[in-house]
């Protein structure tokens, strides 16, 4: 039954899963590639809300159209023209900022607003450390109602002009990245966040419960931890994390009221997802040289990732202020986990192909981190490699899953197979050797008793030809069909020994099971070597009986008896009694206690657990 169930789980399930995640990916793309629908009625966004000019860092005047972003890089941008006519039609102004101060006046200076806080009027060298931060323009959402602008602003009449400004030196941003104008009505906002971000939201919530729960789990059911499942669960998890807060990087602001802690949040998702990527690539590494280079490697990089945060949050110099250096540990780190996956390729053809399934989001990652020196705009095609890369190690996990599942069932049935067949030669090792004795007997009783040796015969050939089919059962028996054996075979051996031989049962407990023929070995021991060595016979008493925690099979006889301490010479082969042994241990967790004393006799006494035998 429960190779039927990982059956079905290994095929239609897993399968499922496979084109679920593949219909998700999809779902990704186009929520990313098809532009966001506009209802005008409803918001409409706009990169900027004039009709005029701009000028990018105190260069040449350029023609703007507030309905094309401006993908320019900037320290300084300053756009000067008209309202653009829509914007009387909607009641609010909500301008999206990110890493920027913007200032918006009006020509003749009556109209000012600023997103630029106030600096405290002290020398900067005096300054506190909670005041630094009062540079750090964070990500921030601002909503203008149009009545608050002049008359002549609304009717077109005067120009507004609009400053952006990049406080940070390092690095340059694109304008379109930083900053846009959303003209919607009442609530606009929150219908803007329903529309644009909750498919996209929706769906990574799911690729944060797969990694969460289903990778980890998948990778206990197999019996094992095993790290690269846990590592590619984190990695799906953080994944999910991070492109949650790149969707909802525009709105943060309207939850957590402090700028800073939205642009910290926003950069700490991109750190924990990139280390989440360089343990998963870990994982994927064999020797041990490179997977200790692996590891300080990613320690040092999340090292890094704790100062830039210990920074920021100690209001000593912000997240975006460390970002090119983080850029830096990141290409470097990237390119050493990269170099050790190559050094593991060699003759692992494996690993050649886990290292191009990469390269989209290697390459775009490379393109997102030179686009912010050379400006090759490159990190708009970075969500895409990330999407392709993790839609193809999410499919290829699942794969790797149900192909080990397959693979644990699999070894079940050959274990399976190898034990019966294992079972099977110790019960034809045991065949023979009762075929023997009980011939043996009859031979013997053909010289001293021939009429009683056609009796032992006839009952043996009727003990051979009713338990033929028995005689294949591998499995455990129930107990009374081991004694009706046992009865049968101690009739033969007391036709041989006469009243040199008696029986006694006590037989107190029936209910459990054991293997075929597993008693017979220990009676016939008692039989031939103990009573049947002694001179005046004796007797041979079989009795089960139950505690609370295991059933017993007692055999005692009082003949010869042996020292137990002393290995036995005798020039005979124990093999019956390893194999009885053997079969009781692995078949019930079975074990046998022998005591025995010279000239008194020997007990045989059976332990079988209940626990294992209800199992």
């Amino acid at each position: 039954m429960k190779t039927k169930i990982k059956e079905y789980l290994g095929g239609k399930v897993f399968t499922s899963v496979i084109v679920g995640m593949v219909l998700l990916s999809l779902v990704f793309m186009i929520v990313q590639c098809i532009p966001y629908f506009q209802v005008d009625f409803t918001n409409k966004k706009m990169s900027t809300m004039l009709v005029g000019k701009y000028s990018v860092d105190g260069g040449e005047w350029k023609n703007v159209d507030p309905t094309k972003t401006i993908n320019e890089h900037f320290h300084k941008v300053t756009i000067k023209g008209k309202l653009d006519e829509t914007a009387a039609n909607f009641s609010t102004l909500a301008f999206s900022s990110k890493d920027i101060w913007f200032t918006l006046r009006s020509a003749d200076g009556k109209f000012e607003f600023s997103t630029r806080r106030s600096i405290p009027d002290i020398p900067e060298e005096l300054f506190s450390p909670a005041d630094r931060m009062f540079r750090t323009p964070g990500y921030d959402v601002t909503e203008i109602l149009t009545e608050s602008f002049p008359d002549t602003v609304l009717s077109g009449k005067q120009d507004m002009i609009i400053e952006v400004e990049y406080p940070y030196s390092m690095a340059t941003l694109s304008f379109s990245d930083s900053f846009g104008v959303m003209y919607c009505q009442q609530d606009g906002l929150y219908n803007q966040l329903f529309f644009k971000s909750m498919p996209s939201f929706l769906l990574f919530v799911l690729v944060c419960f797969f990694g969460l729960f289903f990778f980890p789990v998948s990778s206990f059911v197999l019996g094992k931890v095993n790290y690269k499942y846990l590592c590619f669960g984190a990695l799906c998890f953080f994944w999910g994390l991070y492109m949650i807060t790149q969707s909802l990087g525009d709105f943060l602001n309207l939850w957590i009221t402090d700028v800073t802690i939205c642009l910290f949040t926003v950069r700490m998702m991109s750190y924990l997802f990139i280390t989440t990527i360089f343990l998963y690539l870990k994982s994927n590494l064999q020797k041990p040289m490179t997977r200790a280079i692996a590891n300080l490697t990613i320690t040092l990089f999340f090292l890094s990732v704790i100062v830039a945060a210990v920074l920021h949050l100690t209001n000593v110099i912000d997240v975006t202020a460390t970002r090119p250096n983080m850029f830096i540990n990141t290409a470097v780190c990237a390119v050493i986990m990269i170099v050790l996956l190559c050094l593991e390729i060699r003759g692992n053809r494996n690993a050649l192909v886990f290292l191009i399934s990469w390269s989209p989001l290697m390459l775009t990652l490379m393109l997102d981190i030179l686009d912010q020196y050379i400006h090759l705009a490159g990190s708009r095609f970075f969500n895409y490699g990330l999407a392709v890369t993790m839609a193809y190690q999410i499919v290829r996990l699942i794969l790797d899953l149900r192909t080990q599942y397959k693979e644990a069932i699999r070894y079940q049935q050959v274990q399976k197979e190898l034990y019966e067949a294992k079972v099977s030669v110790m019960v034809s090792q045991i065949r023979p050797h009762f075929m023997y004795n009980a011939l043996s007997s009859i031979a013997i009783l053909c010289k001293l008793n021939p009429d009683t040796a056609y009796n032992a015969t006839v009952a043996f050939s009727d003990y051979l030809r009713g338990n033929m089919d028995s005689l294949k059962q591998t499995a455990p028996v129930p107990f009374e069909k081991e004694l009706e054996h046992l009865k049968k075979y101690l009739y033969i051996e007391k036709l041989r020994f006469d009243d040199q031989l008696n029986i006694e049962y006590d037989i107190q407990a029936t209910d459990f099971e054991i293997p075929l023929l597993s008693i017979q070995p220990l009676v016939e021991n008692a039989v031939k070597h103990g009573v049947g060595m002694k001179e005046d016979g004796g007797t041979v008493k079989i009795s089960t009986r139950e505690t609370e925690t295991d059933y017993e099979v007692i055999i005692e006889d009082d003949g010869v008896g042996f020292d137990v301490n002393k290995k036995k010479d005798d020039g005979r082969s124990h093999i019956g009694m390893e194999n009885t042994k053997k079969r009781l241990k692995d078949m019930c967790d079975a074990d046998v206690i022998v005591t025995s004393e010279p000239d008194k006799g020997t007990t045989a006494k059976v332990i079988i657990p209940k626990r294992r035998n209800t199992e």
